[in-house]
């Protein structure tokens, strides 16, 4: 018993170790490292229950009434406890259960077919054994009922998520993942020399298609013009749609305005080739206003301020055109 003690300590010792060190503020893990923390937090509550197991089935060999009570007790508690806790990890939560509970219930059944003095002997431990297996079935029961649960919240918690992030027709990031997306782009040139280009779109005689085929061929341009953009950039870069027929690209990591000039003319040609909707041919282009970080700032706001200005210029000379925001542009937004 001892012994049995000893370990216990040492084990809950280990465990809160392990637990506290992944929880320390700041922390940052691998896949792999994450994965070699789970492997620890199984290894720690098999052993917890392999240590209640042997507890239990050395207390019951003694026969006395109170100590019986306890160990079945300590296996109610334990159950009750890791299925609360670790359901989400199904795995861990039902081997723990077992280990803990099936040699009390070998051992409960084994004593109940022994011979001795004490009145209803048989018929004691016999129960005793009855109530820890109906117990365990009832606790893996509701492992299984409270993962279900789980997933289904964590899923709808998810899809929620996205909702908020993602643009309901496109799929693509709207205003709020973009200043995330933008946040992330612009912290490089913050802190180095290299550059950033926000691209602002607006596509020329998108209202037409609306006006002529109907909003449902609009919604499916869209979808079409998402992907053409999605597929043009780089997995580092940013599309996003702000409403209507209005989308941004966030262009990071650039050496000059050269590289931007360059994506919006790719942009531009491959926007103005012709769509297909239920086998009807459809055209249109888009004009493009471009601000460049640091030069013209660091904010979100006033980079598109910038760019949407310049996406003016760019539509008052006409389709397919794209203009740079001017410093003057810059310093009248700035101040005004």
């Amino acid at each position: 018993m001892i012994a049995i003690a000893v370990s216990a300590i040492l084990v809950v010792v280990a465990r809160f170790a392990s637990i506290t060190r992944y929880h320390r503020p700041g922390a940052r893990w691998t896949i792999d490292e994450l994965r070699a923390w789970e492997r620890r937090y199984a290894l720690g509550n098999y052993l917890s229950a392999l240590l209640l197991a042997v507890f239990s089935v050395r207390v019951l060999s003694a026969h006395v009434p109170l100590q019986q009570l306890i160990a079945v007790s300590l296996i109610f508690s334990f159950g009750a406890g890791i299925v609360s806790r670790i359901s989400i990890r199904p795995r861990i939560c039902v081997i723990s259960l077992l280990i803990a509970t099936v040699p009390t219930v070998i051992a409960l059944a084994t004593h109940a077919t022994s011979k001795h003095d004490t009145p209803l002997h048989a018929e004691l431990f016999a129960i005793e054994a009855l109530l820890v297996a109906m117990i365990t079935a009832l606790s893996l029961d509701t492992v299984r009922h409270l993962h279900r649960s789980t997933v289904e919240h964590l899923t709808i918690k998810h899809d929620l998520a996205q909702l908020a992030t993602q643009d309901a027709l496109t799929g693509l990031p709207n205003r709020l993942m973009l200043r995330e997306r933008f946040n992330e782009s612009i912290l490089p040139v913050s802190r180095s020399s290299g550059q950033l280009a926000l691209h602002f779109l607006d596509l020329d005689g998108f209202k037409a298609i609306n006006d002529i085929y109907g909003h449902p061929a609009g919604d499916a341009v869209l979808k079409q013009v998402s992907a053409r953009l999605t597929a043009m950039v780089r997995e580092s870069d940013t599309v996003a749609r702000m409403g209507g027929d209005e989308f941004v690209v966030v262009q990071g990591d650039i050496k000059d305005g050269s590289e931007a000039d360059l994506l919006a003319r790719r942009i531009i040609r491959r926007l103005s080739a012709p769509y297909v909707v239920d086998g009807q041919e459809m055209h249109i282009s888009v004009s493009v206003g471009i601000a460049m970080a640091p030069e013209q700032g660091l904010d979100l706001e006033h980079l598109a301020s910038c760019a949407d200005s310049a996406l003016y210029r760019a539509k008052r000379g006409g389709k397919a055109q794209l203009h740079f925001c001017t410093p003057d542009e810059a310093l009248a937004i700035r101040s005004g």
